[in-house]
Formats: structure tokens, C-alpha cells, sequence
């Protein structure tokens, strides 16, 4: 995959490569799960050999993502209430929301600052960074702050690609399938002790 991309943006003029990059960087937030890291590594990739630079590439894919999780966080926001607390949805209780709204009013900041590194798990944070109003400027300062140490990395990382293109590809995969598989069973932990805690508290 990672060899097509870099393939087709090695033909097109720098301005458009920015634009894909951005784009890419901006829909992960909002289509997961986009292989926006894969392509910004293709990107990287092209520096020097396509006319693109290192500095517009890593404040293009940062802002781009930061702005793409603040979209999320409106649309938790504006919508959040709507869409969790109707009741529609009948497995997610109004105690489990509420203990859902302390415990990411505690922590959110910090899981906002560390979203980067947590894929299939970002569009969840920045939407309940809204739900629980989280402070917006901090919101969209803390996205980018993780999007500028992430981006940078794999901007790095993709500037020495070189002729290992399928072990880079390889190597993000399995990191994304790491982290989603942990982020699974944390969820599970987190639920199995929270009704297991309720339980025990009813007898």
C-alpha cells in the first residue's frame, strides 16, 4: 500500500501533496480508521526528491489533525447529549455517563495530549472532550501539541524510508493493532470492574 501512495504523490505537484497530506491528517478524527499515518509517512517520504520541505509538512499534518479533532469535539459537543443521553441507546446508563463525564473532566486533558499515539481511540477522546466541555482552546492546543510530537516522528521516519518501504508499512500496522487491542481490553477492565464494583455494592 505504502509503495502505491508514494508512487502516485512522486507525480503531482508539491501543492497537491500538502493538500493530500492535510486532508489525510485532517479526516482520521472523523473517518476512522483513515491511514492518514501511512500517507504522511509516504509524504515524508518525497522531501527533498519533490519539492516539499520538512517544516510546511509537520505544521500542515499538525494542523490539519488538531482541526480535525476539534470537529469531533463540536460535534460531541452540539450533538453528544443528543445522541448519548435520549436514552436511545439502552446498554449506556445515565450513572455510567456521569461517572464517564468526572473521570474525562479528571484525565481528559492529559488523554487529549497523548490521542497521537492511541489509534483507533482518537475519534472517541475528541468527542468526549465536547460532551464534557472541556475547554476548547485547551482542547485544540493539547491536539496539536500531540500531533506535532507524532507527526514529527513519522515525518522523521518517513524521510528514511528509503528502500524499506513494506517494513515501515509493516511496523505502523502492527503498532496500530497493538494499541487498539490494549485500548479493547482496557475498556472491558474498565467495564467489567465497574459493574462487578455495583454488584457487590447491591448486596
Amino acid at each position: 500500500m505504502l509503495e502505491e501512495i508514494i508512487r502516485y504523490m512522486s507525480t503531482v505537484d508539491p501543492v497537491w501533496i500538502y493538500l493530500i497530506l492535510f486532508f489525510f491528517s485532517f479526516i482520521e478524527n472523523v473517518i476512522p480508521p483513515a491511514p492518514s499515518d501511512v500517507v504522511v509517512v509516504a509524504g515524508s517520504s518525497l522531501i527533498a526528491s519533490a519539492g516539499i520541505s520538512f517544516v510546511p509538512v509537520l505544521l500542515i499534518t499538525s494542523i490539519g489533525s488538531a482541526l480535525g479533532f476539534i470537529l469531533m469535539y463540536l460535534v460531541g459537543l452540539f450533538f453528544g447529549e443528543k445522541i448519548l443521553r435520549t436514552g436511545k441507546i439502552k446498554f449506556i446508563k445515565q450513572e455510567t455517563l456521569d461517572k464517564t463525564d468526572l473521570w474525562f473532566k479528571k484525565y481528559g486533558y492529559k488523554l487529549i495530549l497523548t490521542n497521537r499515539f492511541l489509534p483507533g481511540t482518537r475519534s472517541v477522546i475528541s468527542f468526549f472532550s465536547g460532551i464534557t466541555e472541556l475547554n476548547i482552546l485547551r482542547t485544540f492546543t493539547f491536539a496539536a501539541i500531540s500531533a506535532f510530537v507524532w507527526n514529527t516522528l513519522i515525518i522523521f521516519l518517513g524521510m528514511q524510508v528509503g528502500n524499506n518501504v513494506q517494513q515501515i508499512d509493516y511496523y505502523l500496522s502492527e503498532y496500530s493493532r497493538v494499541i487498539t487491542i490494549l485500548s479493547v481490553v482496557a475498556v472491558i477492565v474498565f467495564t467489567a470492574r465497574f459493574f462487578l464494583k455495583k454488584k457487590a455494592v447491591k448486596q
